[in-house]
């Protein structure tokens, strides 16, 4: 079930926030993903983020501003069972348009967002860890 979060969800989607980060960007300093923690916990209070629910546990959440996706994050053992793409399936019917920075090195999602039609706009660097990254877009047919 796609919920919205609650304020009892912040322990859970954080924890899954910061060793989904990890495991994922393993060519970014663990130390940073801590150092941020905090803030992003903070911001999780504020923002639109919708979780995947399955008997009391949270598998996996998607964070928002407007069209803007910030995040899609699933459990670790539950990667690649489709968590991901309902979450992702859920905001698109929410919105005409979405987008999203993606680190290059991270090619498992830059895989997962153009298989979802998603397309490559341009290419930057993120200041914050000096990585390459895409910024992709996805238009509503």
């Amino acid at each position: 079930m796609i919920r919205k979060l609650r304020k009892t969800d912040l322990d859970e989607v954080a924890y899954i926030w910061l060793h989904t980060n990890k495991k994922a960007h393993d060519f970014i300093a663990e130390t940073y993903w801590d150092e941020h923690f905090e803030m992003v916990k903070d911001m999780f209070a504020q923002a639109e983020i919708y979780v995947y629910e399955e008997q009391g546990q949270i598998k996996g959440f998607v964070g928002l501003d407007d069209e803007y996706i910030a995040g899609i994050f699933v459990r670790d053992k539950e990667q690649s069972g489709g968590i991901g793409k309902q979450l992702l399936d859920f905001v698109k019917s929410l919105k005409g348009q979405l987008e999203l920075n993606v680190y290059q090195k991270n090619e498992r999602a830059v895989s997962f967002y153009k298989r979802e039609q998603f397309e490559i706009q341009c290419e930057s660097i993120d200041t914050s860890t000096d990585e390459k990254e895409y910024l992709m877009i996805w238009k509503k047919q």
